[in-house]
């Protein structure tokens, strides 16, 4: 076991707000073990940077892991060629020729079918009514899960997700995910029959025409839906919110004077969607006079290093003018998220700019509420619409 300084946390309150929590840890105890947790946590963000490339200690394979358990071994869960030859097989699915050429569009389809519902309401909450449905409808056609409505793409990311944080072991949490990766099992099914007669760039199709077994393509759906639903839908919503909550920030975009990549780039950073990344430590290991054991459990904490004094010149200030290129928002090494050009253009091409262009009145209506640690965004955001 990790010999790392202990640090306790409050797990509700860290849930609520992790940040006071991981700047204490950046301070005293970049390397700590967190017995709430079970886990060593990294929270420098040069020691996250330089250490998640070493994969010969810090493994992403994790049999017993609570995603693998649960959604299977994705391509996620596993190190060297094996990661490299499923990361290439999806390629097709999301190069940024594709994102240009195929989703986009797509992408704006779905935000204005959502902008057109929302057209004659007085107020609105923009993570149950806007930012999810957009989200979803992205993800349903890059998936090829066209048969899944979208609320139910939504509630099994959710679900699956609250599973692979449900480090307390609650078992209601554990049976709504194999509830939520039967469900996911069943869409990908019905699908696959006309994706074999007619297929196309989605992640089921090319992982069919790549010749990847059933087993590893199942895992590396439910894995992008894990990932490519609730971190977008986060990701719009709060950076809507940060602009609303920020007009000088706001006015500053429709003037021209910084882009709407700066303001998701720098929400991404100041509220990391993906706060934190597991690993196994496969041998014994001397991280800077830690001690970590063989079998160990540690946690890349991207978004205590998205906030690291020493790297970031305001790094608790929302401000998209500020250099924010040392970002881990996307991870960093092998495992950089194959789904970032996606998600760039979902949200700084598409999501947001139509969402201020179609209502230019658009103001806060309330508090937005916000939660998580592993993964974290806004519960709520409600609005007024104009």
């Amino acid at each position: 076991m990790s010999d790392a300084p202990v640090f306790e946390i409050d797990p509700p309150a860290f849930w609520r707000d992790p940040y006071p929590d991981l700047k204490r840890m950046r301070a005293s105890a970049p390397v700590a073990f967190v017995p709430q947790l079970g886990a060593t946590l990294i929270t420098r963000r040069d020691a996250i940077f330089e250490n998640e490339k070493r994969v010969e200690v810090f493994s992403s394979s994790q049999p017993e892991g609570l995603m693998t358990l649960l959604m299977g071994e994705n391509m996620m869960r596993k190190d060297g060629d094996a990661h490299m030859a499923e990361r290439r097989a999806i390629f097709p699915t999301v190069s940024p020729r594709t994102v240009r050429d195929v989703w986009k569009a797509q992408f704006q389809a779905g935000a204005a079918r959502a902008l057109d519902r929302l057209a004659g309401h007085a107020q609105a909450d923009l993570v149950r009514d806007y930012a999810m449905e957009v989200s979803a409808e992205a993800l349903k056609a890059m998936t090829g899960l066209t048969n899944m409505a979208w609320p139910e793409m939504d509630r099994v990311s959710q679900g699956m997700i609250d599973g692979c944080a449900n480090y307390a072991g609650d078992p209601e949490v554990e049976a709504r995910c194999h509830e939520c990766t039967a469900s996911i099992d069943r869409h990908i099914t019905d699908r696959m029959a006309t994706l074999a007669d007619a297929p196309d760039q989605s992640l089921i199709s090319v992982q069919m025409q790549a010749g990847l077994p059933q087993a590893q393509m199942r895992a590396n759906v439910k894995l992008a839906i894990s990932g490519g639903q609730n971190e977008p839908r986060d990701a719009i919503a709060g950076a809507a919110w940060a602009l609303l909550a920020h007009p000088e920030w706001l006015e500053a975009v429709r003037a021209g004077d910084i882009t709407w990549l700066q303001v998701f780039e720098e929400y991404a950073r100041w509220i990391s969607p993906i706060g934190m990344s597991p690993r196994r430590i496969a041998r014994d290991h001397d991280l800077d006079g830690v001690w970590l054991q063989a079998g160990d459990r540690l946690f890349f904490m991207f978004g205590s290093g998205n906030r690291d004094e020493a790297v970031f010149a305001r790094p608790d200030v929302f401000d998209p003018t500020q250099d924010c290129s040392a970002a881990i928002s996307f991870g960093a090494g092998p495992h950089f998220c194959a789904g970032a050009w996606a998600s760039r253009c979902l949200i700084a091409e598409v999501a947001l700019p139509m969402l201020f262009e179609r209502f230019p009145k658009l103001a806060l209506a309330g508090e937005a509420l916000f939660g998580g640690w592993a993964f974290r965004g806004p519960l709520s955001v409600p609005v007024r619409l104009g």
